[in-house]
């Protein structure tokens, strides 16, 4: 049996499949943010699966990806340089797609067989379980997202900062954080 139908008999039961998608041979999978930690046991101590290593852990910030497109730029019959330009109408209309997700890539040892498990986090509402209990190393890579994107673990044994310092005001990845950054300076003090 392939990988998309033991997921889906492991998950389908018990409705923590929100969205299954298969892309050149990658299997991803979104699930419910309230059911993650039951799902990831599920994929780690079900035998037909057996997704025993937590590869790695990450944050996507879709600001942009819901905004209308722009066309391409059309010269007018007015003269040579004059363009116009128009905005595509949104393809779906409804609530958008939260903002955030939190997306664990995991590994299959003995089989060789790779997962994307996906969440989606609200922008009012984000706070995400904590891994740690099922793979201890989830630690530093929640940090990581919690340090560039805000998201916090609920649970987490030691949520802080790992990349920024303490007093830093921002999340550096959120793609409404300017390149530049908004004039933030570190003093450091040395103890001599």
């Amino acid at each position: 049996m392939d990988l998309k139908n033991r997921v889906e008999q492991c998950l389908g039961p018990e409705n923590f499949v929100v969205a299954m998608i298969e892309c050149q041979g990658d299997l991803s999978v979104e699930v419910p943010k309230r059911s993650v930690v039951d799902v990831m046991r599920l994929l780690r101590d079900t035998p037909d699966l057996g997704f025993n290593f937590l590869s790695d852990l990450l944050g996507v910030d879709n600001l942009d990806l819901n905004k209308p497109k722009k066309k391409p730029k059309k010269k007018t019959e007015e003269g040579e340089g004059a363009e116009a330009e128009a905005e595509e109408e949104p393809k779906e209309k409804g609530p958008l797609p939260p903002r955030y997700e939190v997306v664990y890539l995991l590994l299959c040892l003995e089989r060789n067989e790779r997962l994307q498990v996906k969440v989606r986090v609200e922008e009012n509402d984000m706070e995400v379980d904590t891994l740690t209990p099922v793979w201890k190393a989830a630690d530093w890579p929640e940090r990581e997202v919690f340090d560039m994107f805000g998201i916090r673990f609920k649970g987490h044994p030691n949520l802080k900062r790992l990349l920024m310092w303490d007093d830093f005001p921002a999340h550096p990845l959120r793609k409404d954080y300017p390149l530049e950054g908004q004039g933030e300076e570190r003093h450091l003090i040395y103890d001599d």
